[in-house]
């Protein structure tokens, strides 16, 4: 079992940076592909961005490109999601996600075996 558990959301305006951070226990972070999602009310789960298990390569959501920057630290069992110029479309719970191998369809949440409870992201006009 992989524990989840994320912090760094708030309440902030379109234009703002926000650094979102998921911390893992239980199993060998450095063995698992991260990802993040978010899921805004009313709409299904999206996948925003992901890292492979070396850290590599990292993928993401076309809004996402060029604002979001995913990293981790395997040292300190963490993945990050780096949110800059923040708009009112961002606004969602956003998720943590853990796998033991990034699949193909890894923009799939099917395809992912751990989550975090979640972080709410608003950002406001």
């Amino acid at each position: 079992q992989v524990q989840l558990v994320e912090s760094g959301g708030g309440l902030v305006q379109a234009g703002d940076s926000l650094r979102l951070s998921c911390v893992a226990s239980g199993r060998t972070f450095s063995r698992y592909a991260m990802g993040w999602f978010r899921q805004a009310p009313g709409e299904e789960r999206e996948f925003v961005a992901a890292i492979s298990v070396s850290g590599e390569n990292t993928y993401y959501t076309g809004s996402a490109l060029g604002r979001f920057t995913i990293s981790r630290d395997n040292a300190k069992n963490t993945v990050y999601l780096q949110m800059k110029n923040l708009q009112v479309l961002d606004t969602a719970v956003y998720y943590c996600a853990a796998a033991g191998y990034l699949a193909t369809a890894f923009k799939d949440d099917n395809e992912w075996d751990y989550w975090g409870q979640g972080t709410q992201v608003t950002v406001s006009s």
